[in-house]
């Protein structure tokens, strides 16, 4: 049996840990996560759901505020450990714990590496109009996501996808990488790459600045950038001073020469507005401030949208 410290926290990790649950050859020595934490309106201190998945089969918990000179990093280095694997754990892992393993730490990370370190690289990946991304498992080093790689593998990006669906996406390809990458590492058999430093690109978490549309790009990017920030944090325009949320577009095989962010048709069930270059977008979704999520054929159904009305 290979004993296994897993590290991770949200939706995205808990596929991987049922993964090795469920490998005969695997024992999960302990669970490390992000701290539970207050959710949702009520502000109720909810699990983690690495946390949930991991009480469900009794493996031991850490949940460390910091886990860098914590009691339970401490116990986690008079385990005897053949790996530790990660999976957006979300902190930062200490050299000493990564090298403490008989195999070292590895880490699953959603992108095709070296292209997208950091923290949100799915919402690159569609802000960026990428036709594909993926996963890679890669050695753990002090350098954020600067590690070896060990394995790789693409799926396609297309218009439907989302953050939030190819999210779900790869949490799955990222299983079954890890899982048909594991007995080479256990065998000492794997090789690894150095990544090219040339080829580097961050992805840091989404800024509140980022969330405001800019109507100066055009059609194409604007519809990016709408499903790159969907289901979260949404993407945003102003309307008469009030925050609009848009969550859902197309673009349309139109031209105008109108001002950017302008309306420039609005009737019973559609709305279309003016971006950069001339290009259309088509609103499919909305929020009005203080309203649910709507179509936005429900909006203009009990709205007075003025042609030539200006989004800012």
């Amino acid at each position: 049996m290979k004993k296994v410290i897993f590290m991770g926290t949200p939706a995205f990790s808990v596929p991987i840990l049922q993964a090795l649950i469920d490998e005969e050859t695997i024992e999960i020595v302990g669970v490390v996560s992000q701290p539970d934490r207050k959710v949702g309106r009520k502000q109720i201190i909810t699990p983690p759901p690495v946390k949930q998945l991991a009480m469900e089969h009794n493996l031991t918990m850490y949940q460390p505020e910091k886990l860098s000179g914590s009691d339970e990093m401490k116990e986690i280095l008079t385990l005897d450990i053949d790996l530790i694997i990660t999976a957006a754990y979300g902190q930062y892992v200490p050299t000493k714990l990564l090298n403490a393993p008989t195999h070292r730490a590895i880490n699953v990370h959603a992108s095709l590496l070296p292209k997208y370190r950091g923290a949100a690289p799915i919402h690159y990946a569609v802000l960026n109009g990428d036709e594909k991304t993926g996963v890679t498992i890669m050695y753990m080093e002090k350098e954020m996501d600067a590690g070896n790689i060990i394995s790789q593998r693409e799926i396609a990006i297309n218009d439907e996808d989302d953050t939030g669906n190819l999210f779900e996406k790869l949490s799955l390809v990222g299983r079954d990488l890890l899982m048909d990458t594991l007995p080479a590492i256990f065998a000492g058999e794997n090789e690894s790459i150095v990544q090219n430093e040339d080829e580097v690109t961050f992805s840091p978490m989404i800024s509140k600045e980022q969330e405001k549309i800019d109507w100066t790009l055009t059609a194409r990017e604007v519809f990016n950038h709408i499903r790159a920030l969907r289901p979260a944090p949404g993407a945003y325009t102003i309307l008469e001073d009030q925050r609009f949320k848009i969550w859902a577009a197309e673009v349309v095989e139109d031209n105008t020469s109108a001002e950017p962010g302008t309306i420039i048709f609005a009737d019973t069930k559609e709305m279309y507005v003016a971006c950069g270059e001339g290009s259309v977008l088509s609103l499919i979704e909305v929020q009005p401030s203080g309203k649910k999520r709507m179509p936005v054929a429900n909006f203009l159904a009990g709205t007075q949208i003025e042609k030539a009305t200006l989004f800012n």
